[in-house]
């Protein structure tokens, strides 16, 4: 709703038109290519006004951007698209804010990037790039959301834009929906268990660590764990394994949810079989790896994510490398959706080398969580690395035995060789592993002790565990003084 009348009907008929686009390129009787021609056209135009790119494109290649509404826009796909350099995340971080077309004052909300990968980038929210936003998730959410459904928006990231838009996404499909905050020093999810019961809520909209923080909470205070039918998550690289964990301790269905950035909004969106389907309608997308940069045809592949922004004229990004290896799988959903489906495959930072190995999150999960582990259940998890030996902090519902830590242990050592292995159950992990929808993977889930600077991200007693368990790997002999 718009005070401002003009403004007003100019959204609702974004809303119709874009709504019919979408719900025909979901049937696949849209023309995507004079689609993709005619909105790059206007795309190139506003970037003409972007000082972003001042910096990332010669002089002649931007010549041809403030005319090109003016030509054939299937010559401007086919001729000038190729044209324009890739642009990587350093530069977007050292130039973000010279991204806009337009006053900041026209923008409705203002929001960043985590840093994950650099410094975080502005990416405020503008009226049109919300509606469509919202539109491009709502219409595939709407598969397998009710009106009667109760959803828990549980994402502790002020300056990140998902909780918002989640919030409108939820509107959208008529679903009543809280936003609770929690404490990250305390941790104290008391009230937010007492809405859940209350309320009877039945959807979890979040990133996996904060639902395992949560359910750790409920064990710790003697509380029954939720329960939820489904389970919406986002923010995190969430294997099978871990999907499967979730779905164990929650007894709900689990969906990746979406998938994109706060710089480039929502790229693909779950369906009702849980598949992810790119939003063809709002990017041009491509692959890139060392053979070169291709675009998404929806036939099978693999590579880095290239994006190409459509649908953000406040703020556009041309051929803008994520950073994130996906994969198209080339095949068709059951769901109907004509558009092709992606997989996620992680990051290249999210691979941690030790001794030339490397060792993704999925491989580690698996050995925990492929299958119910024998006497315990292991919640969540965080890896310590100090010199030649390994510590997988965890924590569980009872108190292990060293018998059991072993076993636990022994599962993970082939991931680790030539390496000592040891598992510790503690009572809580640090705070650093419950935020992993700000730092990735490796940053949160991964403390690498040879740094001696990390020592002080380990509270007590936990640093005392883990210097005791390197000593008795024989690797703790140098830990800085006042960990012993």
């Amino acid at each position: 709703m718009l005070r401002d009348r003009e403004q007003n009907t100019a959204v609702g008929k974004l809303v119709e038109e874009h709504t019919r686009l979408v719900r025909e390129t979901h049937a696949g009787t849209a023309d995507l290519t004079a689609v993709h021609a005619a909105k790059l056209a206007r795309a190139l135009g506003h970037a003409a006004g972007s000082a972003l790119y001042r910096h990332t494109a010669d002089a002649s290649v931007r010549a041809d951007w403030p005319t090109a509404g003016l030509r054939d826009p299937r010559a401007v796909l086919r001729e000038l698209f190729p044209q324009l350099p890739l642009l990587g995340k350093a530069e977007l971080s050292a130039h973000g804010e010279e991204a806009f077309t337009r006053p900041l004052a026209e923008f409705l909300h203002y929001y960043e990037s985590s840093g994950t990968t650099g410094n975080p980038v502005a990416a405020p929210k503008a009226v049109d790039d919300l509606v469509i936003n919202t539109i491009n998730i709502g219409e595939l959410w709407a598969q397998f959301l009710q009106p009667r459904d109760v959803a828990l928006i549980l994402i502790n990231a002020p300056f990140a834009p998902a909780a918002y838009q989640f919030e409108k996404v939820l509107e959208y499909v008529g679903v009543m929906s809280f936003r609770p905050w929690v404490d990250n020093i305390t941790g104290d999810y008391g009230r937010v268990l007492r809405l859940i019961e209350s309320l009877n809520a039945n959807v979890f909209v979040g990133p996996p660590s904060r639902l395992l923080e949560m359910i750790q909470f409920a064990h710790r205070s003697g509380l029954p764990a939720p329960r939820f039918d489904r389970l919406l998550l986002m923010a995190e690289q969430t294997g099978p394994s871990f999907v499967r964990h979730l779905e164990r301790l929650t007894g709900g269905t689990a969906y990746v949810c979406s998938y994109g950035s706060s710089e480039t909004g929502t790229t693909a969106v779950t369906c009702r079989e849980r598949n992810l389907h790119l939003q063809t309608q709002s990017y041009l997308l491509e692959l890139h790896d060392d053979t070169g940069t291709r675009p998404v045809d929806g036939s099978a592949d693999r590579g880095e994510l290239v994006v190409t922004t459509l649908d953000l004229p406040a703020r556009p990004l041309l051929r803008y490398r994520t950073g994130d290896r996906v994969e198209i799988t080339g095949e068709a959903c059951a769901c109907g959706v004509r558009t092709p489906v992606l997989r996620t495959l992680g990051r290249e930072q999210d691979v941690v080398a030790l001794s030339g190995n490397g060792v993704r999150q999925n491989d580690l999960e698996a050995a925990l969580w492929s299958t119910e582990l024998p006497g315990h259940t292991v919640f969540n998890y965080m890896l310590v690395v100090r010199d030649r030996g390994v510590v997988l902090l965890v924590t569980t519902d009872g108190t292990p035995d060293e018998t059991w830590n072993a076993m636990v242990a022994e599962r993970l050592t082939p991931l680790f060789p030539g390496l000592a292995v040891s598992v510790r159950p503690v009572e809580t992990l640090p705070p650093l592993a419950s935020l992993g929808q700000y730092l990735g993977w490796k940053l949160s889930r991964v403390l690498d002790l040879n740094d001696e600077r990390n020592w002080a991200r380990l509270p007590e007693p936990i640093n005392a565990v883990v210097a005791e368990s390197l000593r008795q790997l024989g690797t703790g002999s140098d830990t800085p003084e006042g960990t012993r």
